[in-house]
């Protein structure tokens, strides 16, 4: 019944629907803390994942604070340093922010916080939008063995995994389904 390619398995469900959003909606009370409120907040997520972490989080963020929330997207495929190994060149149109981030205090979302390469990416992506006043990263999930220099601020939950170990978040609004995995790779 799984589309899981056969040389993984399910080790475990980490987190249900239930807790992901009741993690997103304690995050949510988090960004306001730190940031004193909304008056100068954007949330950017990174495609894919990160978009309906950013756009849930937005939509609980205006429940507390009775104020809008922008969201914008963020496509990286162009800056990732490892295009070169994950096949021919693709040809992607940067498209614009759906708000300007100059002099914003942004809350970059993703789901799953691994090497840093991704979040490395965003970065460059989102300064070739404009100088936010202040970013920072919000992860549903930090699994650690990073290999760049960068930390998560805002954190759902720490996982500790191995190297043959994958967390796989699936989000309704993309999956049609709602759960956190970890996944092992097996023998092929």
């Amino acid at each position: 019944m799984s589309n899981r390619l056969p040389h993984l398995h399910e080790k475990a469900q980490l987190m249900s629907a239930s807790e992901i959003d009741r993690t997103l909606v304690r995050l949510a009370h988090e960004i306001v803390e730190k940031n004193n409120g909304v008056a100068n907040l954007g949330l950017v997520g990174i495609k894919r994942r990160g978009i309906p972490i950013a756009e849930r989080l937005s939509r609980y963020i205006e429940r507390i604070e009775k104020a809008p929330v922008p969201v914008g997207t963020l496509d990286i495929t162009l800056y990732r340093d490892d295009l070169s190994t994950v096949g021919p060149k693709p040809v992607v149109q940067p498209r614009p922010l759906e708000f300007d981030v100059v002099g914003k205090d942004v809350v970059l979302c993703d789901d799953v916080l691994y090497t840093g390469r991704t979040v490395r990416a965003a970065l460059d992506a989102l300064f070739d939008h404009g100088r936010p006043r202040k970013v920072q990263l919000l992860v549903l999930i930090d699994r650690g063995h990073r290999e760049i220099p960068i930390e998560a601020q805002f954190t759902g939950r720490m996982v500790q995994t191995t190297d043959n170990e994958i967390i796989e978040v699936k989000f309704q609004e993309i999956d049609g389904m709602e759960k956190v995995l970890l996944v092992e790779k097996t023998g092929e």
